[in-house]
């Protein structure tokens, strides 16, 4: 359509129905247009109420968390006695029993096997003959060193008779060598060698243990050990044996200690169990208690109270009569929940002081820290 024409159908005059069309499309701009800017204001108002929210919840937060690590961090001056607790004291212990006595039974000679006379399980007795091993030349030995004993007898001086009777008994010794006896009554409880088998001398050939009683090593922490003594009961539990408590006896306290990996000093005291029930072997293990006779006295202050410094030196401050406070070296144990033994260093209703923190005390109520 050229210029001209458009023009002039411009300036042309609308129809009445062009005027209703042209007022339709008009209106429904402008609702258009007004849905529009209500959508567009509803959405501002949302982001300015989110932003408000969160600005003011991490605002809000922040200052509740800035009063809470206050509150950790304070501070409060705690003043308490050294107190006197009386109470019957006993000695946790654990391990496992082992057989009273074993004996690793070794040939002492080398050669072949000639007899085996036990098996796993047997009973045997003091002296019985566990196993031999070929005593040929042992013997053939002997017997050359009597022969000529017997000469010696006839020509021979008696420097030379002597030296004989002392080879003599070497060659006892080394045919005795050939047999394995047993040393106590007991068990056999291994068996590794069968006739014909060829042993050297120092090989292990079977095992005997005595189970008429049981005994087991523990291990006591140095500061027990001034209420440990020879013939002191231990009662013992065992896994295999629900609901059995089995006595004990401490039957031997060695004159030497040892020092453990942590840094604390250790006896390994010995028990017994003098009848031992049918069932509990030698390998099982238990928990048990040794109770010390009589009450025992222990002073008591909080842990907390108690600073360790160089070299693991622990010390507290003490207020003296004057109200003035000092630093005092006390010997200690930790007992657990919050409290300490004092072995050394403090008297009875001496007033130790210390800091405790506000953290400290949200922790002892279960309370999470506010």
């Amino acid at each position: 359509m050229s210029k001209d024409k458009k023009e002039m159908e411009e300036e042309r005059p609308l129809t009445e129905s062009e005027i209703q069309e042209k007022r339709l499309r008009d209106a429904a701009k402008a609702r258009k247009r007004k849905k529009a800017i209500k959508s567009l204001i509803i959405w501002l108002i949302i982001i300015v109420i989110l932003s408000a929210a969160l600005i003011y919840f991490f605002v809000i937060r922040r200052a509740e968390k800035a009063r809470e690590a206050e509150l950790m961090n304070q501070n409060r001056t705690v003043e308490t006695k050294v107190m006197e607790n009386v109470y019957t004291q006993t000695i946790d212990i654990s391990g496992y029993v082992e057989a009273y006595d074993t004996l690793q039974a070794k040939f002492r000679s080398t050669g072949a096997v000639t007899g085996v006379y036990v098996q796993e399980g047997d009973k045997v007795k003091k002296g019985d003959l566990l196993a031999s091993i070929d005593d040929t030349s042992q013997r053939l030995q002997l017997q050359n060193i009597e022969n000529q004993i017997e000469e010696a007898k006839l020509t021979g001086s008696l420097r030379q008779l002597e030296l004989l009777e002392m080879q003599k008994t070497n060659a006892e010794n080394n045919l005795d060598y050939t047999n394995i006896y047993a040393n106590f009554d007991g068990i056999v409880a291994d068996v590794n060698v069968v006739e014909n088998d060829y042993f050297e001398a120092g090989s292990s050939v079977l095992t005997i243990i005595d189970r008429s009683k049981l005994k087991a090593t523990v291990e006591i922490d140095e500061i027990d050990m001034q209420y440990v003594y020879v013939g002191q009961e231990a009662l013992l539990t065992f896994d295999s044996l629900p609901g059995v408590v089995v006595p004990a006896v401490v039957s031997y306290i060695p004159m030497i200690g040892r020092y453990t990996n942590q840094g604390i000093g250790v006896v390994d005291v010995e028990l017994t169990i003098e009848n031992p029930p049918e069932n509990l072997i030698p390998g099982f293990t238990f928990e048990g208690t040794i109770t010390v006779q009589g009450e025992v006295s222990m002073l008591i202050i909080p842990s907390a109270a108690i600073k360790t410094g160089r070299g693991g030196v622990t010390t507290v401050k003490v207020k003296n009569d004057r109200g003035e406070t000092e630093d005092r070296t006390v010997s200690v144990k930790y007992l657990g929940e919050g409290l300490a033994q004092v072995l050394s260093g403090l008297e009875k209703d001496e007033t130790v002081v210390y800091e405790q923190s506000s953290g400290n005390m949200f922790m002892r109520m279960g309370m999470p820290g506010r």
